[in-house]
């Protein structure tokens, strides 16, 4: 069966300059999204947005862009803002889980507010001709809540919804849902994504059977720990490369170098890295250990050293 993997968006992590440096030297994500643009009720694109999707910074990656809102005057500036830069098509969040923006009724905090979402749609496919597509939750406090959202959505040209298949409320935290997105694939004739978990070429073949119906496939979290991922699943590989290291440390080198230019100050570059290494730390063979001794480096030097340390380790 033939599929497409996807990258699902993530805040702070999966820039143009992850993308790229992922892209060019594991491969193996057919589609990027990018992070939502955010406007916080001012018609202004702020300059990190507008940088993450020049066309010079992504032009050998495919890209959609991510939109988070509750108000479709923006969604239209976005859409139009998007569009003169070559873009067709801007994907709607409504998936984020953050307390920060469920508060303000955006992201996962908007799915039950089936009206609104309505008016937005209705507003935006009368007034642009951008091909819209979906990335939501469930629901923010019940997996039922998007069963209410797709009578909505099949009114409009939706090109697909793409589920992460949990509740707002659970942040990142518990197990996904099967039971609930099956439900959602019962329930719908729209083109759905799934989203969620997939951390192992194993898992992303329990996933494809039990969900043979689905051929795109969305990885977030799992991508950020483990870049080689996606080239794994496509070559139906269980081993990583002979290379492994070598690989890793060209990525690490320019993510690095790319940051050490783009931040001001080694305070944002080494919080930028720790935040990374987060996730980067799952490949090794002492996890927890590597975590820790990549926080405990406090300045450029001692995270440099401790890098190269890791590495060799392995």
């Amino acid at each position: 069966m033939n599929y497409t993997l996807l990258s699902s968006p993530l805040q702070g992590f999966t820039d143009f300059r992850f993308r790229n440096a992922q892209n060019k030297i594991f491969g193996g994500i057919d589609t990027f999204y990018a992070p939502y643009i955010r406007l916080n009720g001012k018609m202004v694109i702020k300059s990190s947005y507008q940088r993450d999707l020049l066309p010079e910074n992504n032009s050998e990656l495919e890209v959609i862009p991510q939109i988070i809102t509750n108000d479709a005057d923006e969604f239209l500036f976005v859409s139009k803002y998007v569009q003169e830069l070559g873009y067709k098509e801007l994907n709607w969040n409504l998936g984020c889980p953050y307390p920060m923006v469920t508060k303000c009724g955006m992201g996962s905090g908007l799915i039950s507010n089936t009206e609104k979402i309505n008016q937005i749609l209705h507003k935006v496919h009368n007034e642009s001709d951008i091909i819209v597509s979906m990335k939501m939750r469930l629901g923010y406090d019940t997996t039922e809540e998007i069963l209410d959202v797709f009578p909505i959505l099949e009114k409009y040209p939706i090109k697909n919804v793409a589920i992460h298949a949990r509740i707002g409320k659970q942040l990142y935290k518990g197990g996904v849902h099967l039971d609930a997105f099956q439900a959602c694939v019962d329930n719908t004739k729209l083109k759905l994504y799934y989203n969620g978990d997939i951390t192992s070429v194993a898992k992303f073949h329990e996933m494809q059977a039990r969900f043979p119906t689905i051929d795109h496939w969305m990885i977030g979290r799992g991508l950020i720990a483990d870049p080689f991922l996606p080239s794994m699943i496509k070559s139906n590989s269980l081993e990583y490369p002979k290379n492994k290291m070598e690989l890793f440390s060209e990525f690490h080198d320019t993510l690095y170098a790319g940051y050490s230019e783009s931040l001001s100050g080694s305070t944002h570059i080494l919080l930028k890295m720790h935040h990374l290494w987060e996730y980067f730390s799952v490949i090794f063979s002492n996890p927890n250990k590597v975590a820790k001794n990549i926080r405990k480096s406090k300045s450029i030097r001692n995270y440099e050293q401790t890098v190269k340390e890791v590495i060799k380790a392995g």
